[in-house]
């Protein structure tokens, strides 16, 4: 390996946990020595120390696409862990993982949060009190988040429910974004990319993943940081599913740019 990627690499995987080179080695040595390498030169050398997102916000990204996908769970209590030493608090990490059960469904949720407990244990923290919604009804928060994040878009969405399943953009307002996504806990820009994250590694999202693409647009997130979000999921989730998301970001990119003209 080039020995500046591994550099590059160690000194990004030593930000989240100093001693995970180590613990790699331990477990992987005897049986695929190279994944080491490939996980400190490619993992943290090439894609975590890329600059186009930060640390904190990467870990956000992570977390997410890891809690979605529900089948990594020692993968899931590292950047937990790392997402604290890298300055997240511990009520982000379960404000974090409260959004990805939007998007992953509650057994997910669940088992995120068991992980997240354990961490905290062992670290002897725990998350803040959780913060007080507004006075404002859980429809009248929905609304106005939806109507903030979303400018629109999310209301399409709900319209095309009247016909079939009117309950269901009903939960929508309700839950989704009246419970769990005005939530204050987590910033707006960081709960966006969380939903980001959990949408293309999911796979399955792609019209959803292209509303909340449009939503980061509108709440402060730059085309390069969801760019990155999409290209560290190549990492998390696979190849063909960074390569479909990114496909889709381009297309919300373009769209948006499109309705942007048509404002002036």
């Amino acid at each position: 390996m080039n020995d500046e990627r591994m550099h590059t690499g160690r000194e990004q995987l030593a930000r989240l946990n100093p001693n995970a080179e180590a613990a790699l080695h331990t477990a992987l040595d005897s049986i695929a020595p190279d994944m080491v390498e490939y996980v400190v030169a490619f993992g943290y050398g090439d894609i975590m120390a890329r600059p186009g997102l930060d640390l904190p916000e990467r870990q956000v990204a992570t977390i997410a696409a890891l809690a979605a996908l529900g089948n990594a769970e020692p993968q899931l209590a590292f950047h937990i862990g790392g997402g604290l030493n890298a300055g997240l608090s511990p009520q982000e990490v379960v404000e974090t993982i409260y959004v990805t059960t939007v998007f992953a469904g509650f057994p997910a949720g669940l088992n995120a949060l068991a992980c997240a407990r354990t961490v905290f244990t062992e670290r002897g923290v725990q998350p803040d009190v959780p913060p007080v919604q507004n006075a404002a009804t859980r429809h009248q928060r929905g609304l106005a988040a939806l109507e903030a994040t979303s400018s629109g878009a999310g209301k399409v969405v709900v319209a095309m429910l009247d016909d079939i399943a009117p309950d269901m953009a009903q939960f929508i307002i309700d839950f989704s974004y009246g419970d769990i996504i005005s939530r204050p806990g987590l910033s707006a820009r960081r709960a966006e990319i969380a939903m980001i994250a959990s949408a293309i590694a999911r796979g399955t999202m792609r019209p959803q993943l292209q509303v909340h693409v449009k939503a980061g647009l509108n709440v402060g997130l730059t085309r390069q940081e969801i760019i990155e979000v999409g290209i560290q999921m190549c990492g998390y989730a696979g190849f063909p599913a960074a390569l479909n998301g990114l496909a889709a970001i381009r297309e919300a990119f373009e769209e948006a740019g499109a309705q942007e003209k048509s404002a002036q």
